[in-house]
């Protein structure tokens, strides 16, 4: 199943509540990054959405409430990110419950309230167990509260920021350093002001099936005779993808599927035409894509903790089947999921196994389970084209 918004159709306001790490590791040049992706979303934001800022270091202070972006709040918020200073500490989890406790006093009728997240650092203040942070994003979902997250650098813990956006079905975004801090911004950005729908869903109906999977990490529960999976929201530009596989009991069998969601404070309901495709066809291809692509993935970061574990059989078993897959990938050709974005890392894969973990690069180790949480969700970003200074 693939879902996504028609390019006309009208995007709902938004309430963001930008939630800014400000510790003595953003000092220089990534604190300086951030302020410039900060800007960026008070640049996007149109006269009807609500922006606030939450820093944080040993204590989260919301610097700048939740206000609709006319001129003055613009100003204000503007002012407040070029003053901003670091400091000491890192309360990660209290500053995403007083951000979302911050959104929650504040209605906005038609648009879903959000949160972004941007942490360099692992708390060191507050709670630090993941049990504590899957909990909070729990909580911060069941609210109602859209949660989006960039990790940056080699220091934050990708366990600890998928437990806070899986619950709302968004993943989160790594970027390595400082100077790729903008593009990924831009990528959020266009997702959080693209937004035509909300609550997302799909209802899948099958018979002849004796089970049906849904193999993505969208939050899925059955409901009476239908497997129902929660899409999220809804951009321009972001392709919501979902990959069923299933076991048949008889040759005839069907699918009935349904999609609903929110558009502005009205339920949309659309039954889907299911279209039976031959493996070798195009649609037949790019389903096998992203179900390679889905191992491959897998098996990607099932290597890098079989090295933290200090297991290097392991490790190697988990690298061949991703270079299994990455082959496959190539072979199908597919454009819509392109094998050469996990070419690279697969190859650091490679010489770290060689050298047994033997100085593992913790950075490389936290990119690769970025990607696992974002391939496991399928959203299809699609970056503008970087300009010829910055190729």
């Amino acid at each position: 199943m693939t879902v996504e918004a028609e390019a006309d159709a009208p995007r709902a306001p938004v309430a963001v509540n930008l939630v800014l790490d400000r510790s003595a590791s953003m000092r220089g040049a990534p604190m300086a990054a951030a302020v410039e992706a900060a800007l960026l979303l008070v640049e996007r934001a149109g006269p009807k959405d609500y922006l606030g800022l939450l820093a944080f270091d040993g204590v989260p202070e919301q610097l700048a409430p939740l206000r609709i972006m006319d001129s003055e709040a613009r100003a204000q918020l503007v002012e407040r990110l070029s003053a901003l200073k670091t400091g000491q500490g890192t309360a990660l989890h209290e500053a995403v419950d007083s951000g979302a406790a911050a959104i929650r006093r504040l209605f906005v009728p038609g648009a879903r309230p959000k949160m972004l997240v941007l942490t360099d650092g692992e708390p060191s203040v507050g709670p630090r167990a993941l049990a504590e942070f899957r909990t909070l994003g729990a909580t911060v979902a069941e609210s109602g509260i859209s949660l989006h997250a960039l990790g940056l650098g080699r220091h934050y813990l990708p366990e600890i920021l998928e437990a806070l956006t899986g619950p709302s079905g968004t993943g989160f975004t790594h970027v390595d350093d400082a100077e790729g801090l903008p593009l990924a911004t831009a990528a959020l950005v266009a997702e959080l002001f693209g937004e035509v729908g909300t609550y997302g869903r799909i209802f899948v109906r099958p018979t002849g099936f004796s089970e049906l999977l849904c193999r993505h990490r969208y939050p899925a529960r059955s409901e009476v005779d239908a497997l129902s999976v929660g899409l999220g929201s809804l951009s321009h530009a972001f392709a919501r993808r979902a990959l069923f596989t299933g076991r048949l009991e008889s040759a005839d069998w069907s699918l009935g599927v349904t999609t609903t969601w929110m558009e502005n404070g009205d339920t949309r309901r659309v039954t889907v035409p299911v279209q039976r495709a031959l493996p070798d066809s195009p649609e037949g291809r790019l389903i096998r894509a992203v179900g390679v692509e889905l191992d491959l993935v897998a098996a990607e970061s099932a290597s890098w903790k079989a090295l933290l574990r200090r297991n290097p059989p392991a490790a190697e078993q988990a690298l061949v089947t991703a270079e299994s897959a990455l082959r496959e990938l190539f072979e199908l050709g597919v454009d819509e999921v392109p094998p050469r974005r996990h070419e690279e890392r697969l190859v650091d894969l490679r010489r770290a196994v060689e050298r047994k973990g033997a100085e593992l690069p913790a950075l490389l180790v936290r990119r690769a389970r970025a990607e696992d949480a974002r391939t496991g969700l399928s959203i299809v970003q699609h970056l503008p084209a970087p300009s010829k200074a910055g190729r």
